[in-house]
Order: C-alpha cells, then sequence, then structure tokens
C-alpha cells in the first residue's frame, strides 16, 4: 500500500495519481455500462483530460477525489469524491464511480462511502453533505439509503441519458444524522 489516505477494512483511499492513467481509469469513462446513469460518456474521455482532472483536483481544495484501491492486490477499482466544497456552509457533493465491474455489488461503495462521509464530517467540518443520482440508478439509491441519506428532492427531467429525459433525485445527509447513524 502506498500514500494511504483514508483506510478501511478491504479498501484504501489515496489520492488520484497520474499513474493510474496508465490503467483503466479513462477506458471507465468511455465505458457506456459503466456511466449508464452519470453525467459522463457523452464526449470521448481522453488521457490528456484525464491528466488535467488530476493536476487540478491536486491543486483545488475545493474538490477531494480520490481512487479507491483494493488491500487484496492493490488494484484500483474506482474514484470517490467530495465536490463543491463550500467551507462557509459546509457542505460539499458527494459522487462515487466504481469502474471495475467485477467489484459492483460487494460492499466496496459503501465501505468508501463511509470512509469520505466520516472525513467530509469529522475533518473537514461539513454540516451538510449531499448527492445527486439518476431515477432510474437504483444501485446508488440504494447506496444513498443505507449511508442513511434522506431524499429531499427530484429534479424533474434534469438528466438526458439513454435517449430520454429522466429526473434527478437528491438525497443528503446531516452531520447529527451521520453521529446518530454509527
Amino acid at each position: 500500500m502506498k500514500n494511504v489516505f483514508l483506510e478501511g477494512k478491504r479498501i484504501y483511499l489515496r489520492p488520484l495519481e497520474e499513474k493510474d492513467l496508465k490503467g483503466n481509469y479513462v477506458s471507465w469513462l468511455n465505458d457506456e455500462q459503466v456511466n449508464k446513469y452519470n453525467s459522463h460518456h457523452v464526449f470521448p474521455y481522453s488521457l490528456e483530460e484525464g491528466l488535467d482532472y488530476i493536476k487540478k483536483s491536486q491543486k483545488d481544495k475545493n474538490i477531494l477525489v480520490l481512487a479507491i484501491v483494493t488491500k487484496q492486490g492493490d488494484m484500483h477499482i474506482g474514484n470517490i469524491s467530495l465536490q463543491k466544497i463550500d467551507y462557509i456552509n459546509r457542505s460539499a457533493e458527494f459522487a462515487i464511480l466504481i469502474g471495475e465491474k467485477k467489484y459492483w455489488h460487494k460492499g466496496y461503495s459503501k465501505e468508501a462511502s463511509s470512509l469520505v462521509l466520516l472525513h467530509g464530517f469529522k475533518t473537514l467540518g461539513l454540516s451538510r453533505i449531499y448527492c445527486g443520482t439518476s431515477s432510474k440508478n437504483f444501485s446508488m439509491q440504494k447506496l444513498a439509503l443505507s449511508l442513511r441519506m434522506t431524499l429531499e428532492g427530484r429534479r424533474r427531467k434534469a438528466l438526458f441519458r439513454n435517449g430520454q429525459l429522466v429526473d434527478i433525485l437528491e438525497y443528503g445527509i446531516l452531520v447529527g444524522e451521520f453521529k446518530n447513524s454509527r
């Protein structure tokens, strides 16, 4: 394990690095199935875009982007982030992508998400963490609810995916709710 930032039982989170571009990272963002319910896969994603994103995320203190890496095999399986970190209003947007399909539906998302939410509340001093997902993305909805997030609203026909406009469901959790769920 190298450059561990947050550590769980089966995974650790570390900063996204340029070396990740040599793995499957770029191919995840070009995979239609991986991006079926998110805002990626509209235009081809290039190595150059990946490099720009990594460099930007390393410098910008309003975004925390971490690679999700398995302890067994040291495999980069996805990314997780707190974005739009607002230190005045003490909130941030949560996002996650598991790109390696063989790790889907095995609890890795929840483990990584729990680590990031704890860090956001405990270390960054956030009061609220939120996320939005397609009304068709049942896996993300299940994850949000398992994290004790509350369904806060619906943006009607706000996302064009797979040839149709779909609603975006908005979820959020407050620091007190997070503490009470632990």
